[in-house]
Order: C-alpha cells, then sequence, then structure tokens
C-alpha cells in the first residue's frame, strides 16, 4: 500500500511537524507538502518528502497560498491512503481517498480564538477579517465534511471538534521518543519551548522573572508566521531582562540537552491543543509548571510531576518559588508519567490499526 502523510508545511519543528513526521515513518509513507526547509526534518528517519508548489513568504499569503496548493492537488494515481496534518492540507479531501485527518486542532483563528486575533488587528482592519473568518468557515466545513475518519491528539481537542465540526474525533496521543530524554541535572535555569506566538502568553513569563532576579529563563522557539506573530515577538524580545534569553529555534541535540540541564519547564499558553512539551520536561525527569487549561490537564498531575497555576505572573512566581527548593523531588514520577503516554512504538500500533481498520 502506498500512502502519502499531507502537511501544510515544515518550516520549523513544532509539535504537529514531530506527529505528521512519525506519521510518515510508522506507515513507510511519503511526507506531501509546500516548503521544507532541510533542517525541519530528521534525515535519520529516511523520510521520502515532495513539495506540491512553492508558497508565498508573507504573512497570511503564505497560510493561504498553501491552502491553495492543497485544494489543487491531485496525486490520487501516486498513492492508495491518504492522511492529513496540519491546518491547510486537509483541503485536498476532496480529490484523496479514503482518508484520515489527525487534527491537531481546528483553526484558531477560524474558530475559539478568532475573537482574540480580531482584537489585536487595528480598528479599520476588524471588519474585513470578519469577513475572512467567515468566508474561510465555510471552506473549511466544506473541506473537512469530505474527511472519512477524525483522529486528534488529546481529549480537549476532541471536544474542539465536536463543537465546531459536529464530529467524533478518536485519541490519539503523540509520540514522545523516551529513549531521547534523560536526567542530567538540576541546573540553574528554568525551560520555556514554544513558537513566539501571543496566544503562548510568552509575557507572563518574561515579567515573572523580571520579579526573580535570582531565576534565569531561556525561551526556545522561533518567531511564527503572520502579522499578529511577528509584532508579537518583536515586542516581547525588547527590554528582556537580563535574566531572560531567547534562544529561537535550535537543534534537536541542543533542546534535548537544555530539557536534561534545566530546572524545570513553564508553560503557559491559552487553552493548549495537548502540548508535546510537558512530556518531553517529564521524560527527562523536570517538573513541569503549566497554566491550568487545556491539555496541560491531561499530562500534568498537581502536586506530582509539578504545578497547575493560574495564568497571572504572582502564580508563576509562587510557583517557581515551591518548585524551585526541590526540583530533584519530582523526577521520578514524572518519567514514570512520560512512559504512561508510550513512547514511538504505542503510536505507530494506534496509527496502524487506525488504517487497517479504515481499508
Amino acid at each position: 500500500m502506498r500512502c502519502a502523510v499531507f502537511h501544510d508545511y515544515f518550516s520549523s519543528i513544532g509539535g504537529g511537524e514531530q506527529v505528521a513526521t512519525m506519521m510518515a515513518y510508522c506507515l513507510s509513507a511519503d511526507l506531501i507538502t509546500t516548503e521544507c526547509k532541510e533542517t525541519a526534518l530528521p534525515k535519520s528517519l529516511g523520510i521520502s518528502i515532495h513539495s506540491i508548489g512553492k508558497i508565498i513568504p508573507f504573512p497570511v499569503l503564505k497560510q493561504m497560498s498553501a491552502a491553495w496548493r492543497f485544494s489543487n492537488a491531485d496525486l490520487t494515481r501516486s498513492y492508495d491512503f491518504f492522511i492529513f496534518s496540519g491546518n491547510w492540507a486537509p483541503r485536498a479531501s476532496k480529490l484523496h481517498h479514503p482518508n484520515i485527518w489527525y487534527c491537531h486542532t481546528p483553526v484558531r483563528a477560524l474558530y475559539d480564538l478568532a475573537e482574540l486575533f480580531e482584537q489585536r488587528l487595528p480598528f479599520f482592519f476588524r471588519p474585513f477579517y470578519r469577513v475572512w473568518v467567515k468566508h474561510q468557515r465555510i471552506i473549511d466545513q466544506n473541506a473537512i465534511a469530505e474527511v472519512n475518519e477524525i483522529i486528534t491528539n488529546s481529549h480537549n481537542t476532541a471536544s474542539r471538534i465536536r463543537r465546531y465540526y459536529g464530529r467524533e474525533a478518536r485519541v490519539v496521543y503523540p509520540p514522545v521518543d523516551l529513549d531521547r530524554f534523560s536526567f542530567k541535572e538540576s541546573g540553574k535555569f528554568w525551560l520555556s519551548v514554544n513558537r513566539l506566538y501571543p496566544e503562548k502568553r510568552i509575557e507572563l513569563q518574561i515579567e515573572a522573572f523580571r520579579q526573580l532576579p535570582r531565576e534565569s529563563l531561556v525561551i526556545v522557539g522561533g518567531a511564527g508566521s503572520g502579522d499578529h506573530a511577528i509584532r508579537y515577538s518583536t515586542r516581547i524580545v525588547e527590554n528582556l531582562p537580563r535574566n531572560v534569553k531567547i534562544l529561537g529555534s535550535v537543534p534537536s541535540e541542543t533542546l534535548t540537552d537544555l530539557y536534561g540541564t534545566c530546572r524545570g519547564l513553564i508553560c503557559t499558553a491559552i487553552d493548549e491543543d495537548f502540548g508535546i512539551t510537558p512530556l518531553e520536561a517529564m521524560a527527562s525527569g523536570k517538573p513541569v509548571i503549566a497554566v491550568y487549561e487545556g491539555g496541560f490537564k491531561e499530562t500534568i498531575i498537581h502536586g506530582e510531576t509539578g504545578l497547575l497555576i493560574e495564568p497571572t505572573v504572582q502564580a508563576i512566581i509562587v510557583a517557581v518559588q515551591v518548585v524551585g527548593k526541590d526540583p530533584t523531588k519530582y523526577k521520578n514520577a514524572c518519567i514514570q508519567r512520560a512512559k504512561e503516554f508510550g513512547g514511538i512504538e504505542r503510536f505507530c500500533r494506534e496509527i496502524q490499526e487506525i488504517v487497517s481498520t479504515i481499508i
């Protein structure tokens, strides 16, 4: 059986890109995308990747040109089964059957965060944004109607799918390469791993550490695409306190080392879809301080593998002080918790079972 995994683009490696890559690996499938940076795809997996065409490299136009590329793609003669991953790849669903969609989340700018995105636009742009959202929702709904089966990364995202698409989705938790992570030491810095998007609320972390001058924070993650992300990432790097560093995107080996040597991980994203970084941190024996929202509630055990807190600067300060007294006491519980979600073998087995059932 010839299988293809469609994913929006590989401009950087985040949770969605990791899952798409691993699905291709599990099924010996080809990756179909638009643009791909060489550093964004692990060469060790031996996955073939093919581009369906270039996209416009400017915010908004980038997303819309990717959607157009997938809408007009036709690889029906080259493959027997299709998996869609991402926001725009499902636009190829009309022609490509049988198929499944691994939904990381319904497009947040069109659904649950539409009002938040609108509020961050200049006043005179807002009416145009509302028209664009209404139009894109229609196209999106029509594309998802052509999807044979939806699987997703968490019960949190499954509830969004039920709310916005009226569909049930099977939960298949993303894979974590447990062998890749290990505890090295409880170092002198805290870690934050996320794209520099406003919905990640990184400003809360920065302000908290501004008030914790004896602690230090290392933020890993590149600036996202889209006007809202570019303005946000530009703004937060200005006037950083001396104890906060933003490294941008780093190689996977560097990130693994940061997990192994940090004191703990801090997560502040708004209603995170699932959040693979807490599992990576826990696999490294490190506690996680996260907001009591979204997928974090499915992975972190409050008081055992870290703390779940309110999304405020003061709550972060208190949590850092509490967990920072003895981060190593969480080590064993964290490692065990990561194992409960299983590694690559569990993920491959579940994906293969779903595909065989549909066929």
